[in-house]
Formats: C-alpha cells, structure tokens, sequence
C-alpha cells in the first residue's frame, strides 16, 4: 500500500476538496436527528405551527445539502480512481513491455494479463470506496457516539462500550483476509491462462472434437477460483452477522433502557427517537469500515501483485562499452563460444523427478557472418533454433560466452537502438487488429512506396490487389481473416519496410508454396542485398542457396558450411535432404 500512496500523492489537492465536502456532508447530516430532537421535545410542545414549520425546513434544506455534497463528493473520488489507476495500468503496461525473455518467463502472460486487468479493478474500487465511505463512516461512527453523549450518557454509554469491540474485530478478520486474496488472485490467473488457450486454440480445439475436454478442464479452474474465492468472502463476511448481532442487542437494550428512563422521567421521548437514529448510523459507520476492510484486504493483495511488477529491477542492463567484451574476429554478427539455458542449472545436475542430467538450450556456439552475408539454421524441433535469434536480439543474455553485432558486444548496444537495425519474423508473431497497410507501417515512418515495394517483395501485394480496398483492407482479430500463408507474407512485408540492417525469418515460409517461397528468397536477395540474413527454416529449399547453414541437433553445432560441403560431411544433413528432394 505504501507504494499506492506515492500515485495517491499526486492528487492531494482534489482529494483534501473531496474530504472536505464529505466532512460537510457527515456534520450536516449528524445535525439532522438532534434538530428532530429539539422539535419534538421542545418546539411541538409549544404548539407554534411557524416554528415547526422552520424546524421542518431546516431538516429539508440539512438533507439537501448532505445529497449535494455526497454527490459531488463522490464523483471526485470516482475521478480521482479513475485518473490513478490509469497511471499504475500505463506504468505496468510500460514496465511489461520492458521485461526480459527470462522475466516474462517467470510470471507468464496470463499473470501479466489479470494484474492489469482484474488486479487494477481491486485497487480502483477500493480507491473509490475509501474516497466515497472513508470519510463518511468514521464520522458517522464517532460523530454518532459523542452527539448521543451530549443527549444522554447512559444510554451513549452503550454505544461507546460496543463500537471499539466491532471495530477490532472488523481490522482483525481484514488482516487475515490478505493472504486468502492473494491466493484468490493466483486462481484468476490460472482462468485467464485456460481462456486464453482456449481462445487462440479453438479451431484446434473443434477440429479434434475436444469441446467436452476443454469445457471440464475450464470447469476444474472456475470451481477452484469458487472455492477459494467463496471461502475468503466467507472469512472476511464474518463480522457483518456477528456486528449486526451486537448492535441489533445494542438497539434493543437502548429501548428498554430508554423507556425506563422516560418513565422515570430522567430523558424525553425525543431524544430516544434520536438515539435510534444515531444507532443506526453507527450500524451504517461500522459497517461501511467492514466494507472498506474488506476492499482494502483485496486491493492490498493486488497492490502487491502490480508493484511486484513493476518495481522489478532492469534484467538486462546495457552496459558500458568499456565493460563489453572484444573481439578480433571479422565479421558483422560473430556468436563466441556461447552456452545458454533457459533453466540456469549448474551443468551435470540431477533433475529430481527425472535424475537425469539436465542440458543447456546451445553448447559452444560458435560461428561468425559478414556485411550482408547469408546463414541458414536447420535442425530438429527443439535444437534450439529461435534461441539463437533471442540471444542476438538480445532477449536473454548468454551464459557462457559473447554476442557481437558490428564489432560491438550486444550488451552495450541501447535496447532501442539494437532492436531498430533488426526486421524480423517469428514462429508465433501475430497480427493486429486494423488494415494491412497499418500492420505493414507498425507506427514506424513509411511512406505509401516503402509499404508497396515492401508487400511486392513478399509477394503481399498478389493477393492484396484482388482486395477492392487494397491495403486499407481490415484484419481481423489475430488475421484470423487470412491464410497462413497470407499471413506470414503480410509479416515479411512488415520486416522488409523498416529496411533492416539484418532480417531474421524464423520458420517464415512455412505455409508458403514452393514457388512463392523461392520468389521471396529471390526478391530479398536481389533488392535487399546490404541485409544481412538469418534463416531458420525446417525446408532445406529454403536455405541451400545462403552463404553457410548451421545444422543444430539439441544445442550442439554438428554441421557447418555450404549446402554442397554438407551432404559431403555432413550425415544427418544429407538425410534430411534425400527425405525432403529426393536422391538426385
């Protein structure tokens, strides 16, 4: 919560205003039942239609006031929410944007997803609610309590007695309530995680007929969060029968007592009438403080899971270049010795379930290109392909080990600035909602020629102009308008018009034709040939042309050099092209 205060600080001004119309509000109508009081006691008897006619009016204009200003109140309160919880979802969507491959592995997407969404909620409800009732509950509370002193001593006694039991106990079940929702919270992300598989995958899920499969395994979750959800509610739900027991005591104890005392003539009628109402309002004070407890205890859990975020440290810092490592080797791109695991373990350890030894994603990676030259990477799935294209972008660091574009260490290089000299397509990239032209152009400066000369290198534009709209024609929700193919066509087109210093196709064409394929690589290498290229591909058509090809097989190099020194030295490459091109 201390981390909240400092994006509540920012709008003291309008929250101090807030409180103020709200302590005007509380006294106005804790006015409302003395000035009751006063009538029936002292001015009905009198018999003055006048005077009571006032007395009537100063309760109306009293009541006025306590609506006017509550409204108004609490539309600043809701304002101010509104407004802070924008800052924390804008700084946790920035800090999410800026979190390493190794740290967005640690708290998963889904995790990132329900603290921006469902955790963010939390907190503005509560921020609203604190403005709305944090004020208002306490002086009806403690206003209630010593207004009914001034009236009566021994029945506000009662009060007095009863409100400090009702508040410990309210701040007692609060604070257990904490961790139940943070448990809570944990289970919103296992939902979202479901949904969200669910979502992008239902045409698998269709296409196996495993509807009944995904409904009992979202079916599992949903009961989960139920149970422990149901189970906090019921924890923090305890003090509003046991504080509605006490004070429906307390009530009842300040009529019998009451009624004695005006028998005894020690009180008047009046005055009764005006402690029940004052009752009432320490029902409505204790009870607000249990409500606010309990959005506390819930906003504070999802406090802790947002500011865990983004009070993350910077994983991968960019170090000075007097601190990088040097190299004399030659080359645009040079991969030194590099070992990598996404695990991290001590290399031989024991995997405790398995008792095997565990092994790194890359052994010894060792190779180097030049200016505008050409590498291709084959191997099994799992070979740890892609690995390389993070590391060169510098979305994990190397264990073992250096990266070098351009004679630089990568971890020198400004994260910005690194990423703008890369255009690249990945296994799962998407696209975004909006036309063509927009997904192409990706907020980058690119004039109309760039766009078209970009989708015509891809062959984008083939199927483009048969569109009436052209490339204003929408995409829906993750292209799902689109073949595959059209897809990956549109996403080389938005690596080639940023022209990149170095492209990197990650399994790029793997729903294109053969032809297409080839009139794509031909494209590139004719009008982009200052580009340096990396090309993983599962399709030895699509990389037998480049300058050199790595062939990986779990983490390790076991064949380097052109595609003819391959099928002389290299067996496991030579299989793989008699299966895919025969043995001609």
């Amino acid at each position: 919560m201390r981390e909240l205060g400092k994006y509540v600080k920012k709008y003291t001004g309008r929250i101090s205003l807030g409180v103020f119309l709200k302590l005007l509000a509380a006294g106005a109508e804790l006015l409302i039942p003395y000035v009751l009081e006063h009538l029936i006691d002292n001015v009905a008897p009198k018999e003055n239609i006048a005077e009571i006619v006032l007395y009537g009016f100063i309760m109306v204009v009293l009541a006025f006031a306590v609506r006017e200003t509550n409204v108004r109140a609490n539309r600043m309160g809701a304002s101010v929410s509104k407004d802070c919880t924008y800052e924390i979802r804008r700084d946790l969507f920035e800090k999410s944007m800026s979190l390493s491959g190794k740290q967005t592995d640690e708290v998963g997407l889904p995790s990132l997803i329900s603290r921006m969404t469902s955790d963010s909620y939390n907190i503005q409800n509560f921020l609203r609610a604190a403005q709305a009732m944090g004020i208002r509950a306490p002086m009806l509370l403690l206003g209630g309590i010593i207004v009914t002193f001034t009236m009566d001593t021994g029945l506000a006694l009662i009060l007095a007695i009863m409100a400090p039991v009702l508040i410990a106990l309210v701040v007692f079940v609060s604070f257990k309530g904490i961790p139940l929702y943070k448990k809570v919270q944990s289970k919103v992300d296992d939902i979202v995680r479901v949904m969200r598989e669910n979502i992008t995958g239902i045409r698998v899920v269709k296409a196996l007929s495993k509807e009944d499969y995904e409904r009992n395994r979202y079916r599992r979750v949903n009961d989960d969060l139920t149970k422990t959800d149901i189970f906090a509610s019921i924890v923090m739900s305890l003090p509003g029968p046991l504080m509605q027991l006490f004070l429906n005591g307390g009530l009842t104890l300040v009529v019998y007592v009451g009624a004695i005392r005006v028998n005894a003539g020690v009180t008047k009628p009046g005055v009764i009438l005006a402690f029940l109402t004052y009752f009432n309002m320490v029902l409505m004070g204790v009870m607000g403080l249990n409500r606010i407890f309990m959005m506390m205890s819930r906003a504070n859990a999802s406090a802790g899971r947002i500011f865990s975020i983004i009070n993350l440290p910077e994983d991968l810092v960019t170090i000075p270049e007097s601190e990088g490592a040097k190299t004399d080797r030659q080359g645009y791109i040079i991969f030194d010795h590099v070992d990598y695991s996404y695990n991290k373990h001590e290399e031989g350890e024991k995997d405790e379930l398995s008792g095997e030894d565990r092994q790194k994603t890359l052994y010894d990676i060792d190779f180097e290109i030049k200016k505008g030259g050409s590498l291709g990477i084959i191997g099994a799935t799992g070979a740890g392909k892609t690995t390389i294209f993070n590391l060169l972008m510098r979305f994990y660091d190397a264990d073992k080990g250096h990266v070098f574009v351009d004679g630089k260490d990568v971890r020198t290089f400004d994260k910005k600035k690194l990423h703008s000299m890369f255009g690249s397509v990945f296994q799962n990239d998407v696209l975004l909602t909006g036309n063509i032209k927009d997904n192409i152009v990706f907020g980058r400066e690119a004039d109309d020629e760039t766009v078209m000369n970009a989708a015509e290198d891809a062959r984008a534009s083939v199927f483009i102009g048969k569109y009436d709209d052209n490339f204003d024609h929408e995409v829906t929700k993750l292209g799902s308008n689109l073949s595959g193919g059209q897809k990956q066509r549109v996403m080389i087109s938005r690596a080639l018009a940023g022209d990149p210093d170095i492209l990197l196709l990650d399994d790029s064409s793997s729903a294109l034709d053969y032809k297409t394929d080839s009139e794509v690589r031909k494209a590139i290498r004719e009008k982009h040939a200052g580009t340096t290229l990396l090309v993983v591909a599962q399709r030895i058509s699509s990389i037998m042309s480049l300058d050199e090809i790595l062939v990986l097989d779990e983490g390790h190099v076991i064949g380097r050099g052109t595609h003819e020194e391959l099928l002389k030295t290299c067996k496991e490459y030579k299989e793989i092209y008699e299966t895919q091109m025969g043995d001609e």
